[in-house]
């Protein structure tokens, strides 16, 4: 059910057939991920981020989970996809994680908080809300209050949309807790990108969890449900296997795929630029130096 919910909510979106998608870093890729529109879609995502927003511009942190915490919960009570989202977590930590050994749940700014503030609650413990200026709020029952420190040795439950290289958890999330006196025992994710994740993980002797691993045998499920055609799972294949030479090739046999993205609208410009100033693919080779 987790693969459909994901297309349900455009959480995961595939490209159409011959047309990746472009990346923030100037490359290219078949899928785009959106770990919290399975908060009720990318609407209902965009309000909690708003609002998030909203209260760090007043400087008011404490605000920040107890806001994000009462509209999380209005969707929940709508018993729709998100409210399985979080009972799909709360039943995973309760099979495979020993919640003798958590005090705390934490979860880091921004969109971790839509699924560690709702598990924190049904679990009945403290949550800690990490913002990336490695300060911290403590969310327990109704109060909400900075945390400057913590139980020593005292061990968290960090629980994150998605996991990538795990590059926050290691250059804030995991010293931050350090800071307070704990440490991050274990992390739990809705979404592993399969990236490497895993492994800084373990060097940081944190425990890895995730409901979805970005893999084929998601894909092999996606197209068996029809969410997707062979085409777009043949792109996919090919990405996972190995993303640069698969988007390199695509490149090479479509190039007119560049020039209408130095053509298009401002971001995907910006993008298909950066792609040739860092010459991710060897566009240069190909004739592509700059934007006509």
């Amino acid at each position: 059910m987790l693969t459909q919910w994901l297309f349900d909510t455009q959480a995961l979106r595939i490209c159409p057939d011959n047309r990746p998608f472009w990346y923030t870093s100037g490359s290219i890729g078949p899928y785009y991920i959106n770990t919290h529109f399975l908060c009720g879609g990318e609407k209902k995502a965009q309000t909690v981020l708003d609002i998030i927003d909203g209260a760090l511009a007043l400087g008011d942190k404490p605000a920040c989970p107890r806001l994000v915490g009462e509209t999380l919960e209005e969707e929940i009570a709508r018993e729709g996809i998100f409210a399985r989202v979080i009972d799909c977590l709360v039943a995973y930590i309760k099979a495979h994680i020993p919640l003798s050994e958590i005090r705390y749940i934490s979860g880091g700014e921004r969109r971790d908080w839509f699924f560690s503030l709702p598990v924190a609650r049904r679990l009945g413990l403290p949550h800690i809300a990490l913002y990336k200026d490695l300060s911290a709020v403590l969310s327990d029952k109704e109060t909400h209050r900075p945390i400057t420190a913590m139980e020593p040795g005292a061990s968290t439950l960090h629980i994150a949309d998605l996991i990538t290289e795990a590059s926050s958890y290691e250059r804030a999330w995991a010293p931050a807790i350090e800071v307070l006196g704990g440490r991050i025992a274990q992390s739990l994710v809705v979404i592993d990108r399969m990236q490497g994740g895993a492994e800084v993980l373990s060097r940081l002797k944190i425990g890895h969890h995730a409901l979805v691993s970005i893999d084929m045998v998601l894909f092999d499920a996606a197209l068996d449900a029809g969410l997707i055609s062979p085409a777009q799972y043949e792109m996919v294949a090919a990405f996972i296997k190995n993303p640069h030479a698969s988007m390199q090739r695509f490149l090479r046999d479509n190039p007119d795929f560049i020039k209408e993205a130095l053509s298009a609208d401002s971001r995907t410009a910006s993008r298909a630029l950066l792609c040739l100033e860092k010459d991710i693919y060897g566009l240069g080779q190909m004739g592509f130096t700059q934007k006509p």
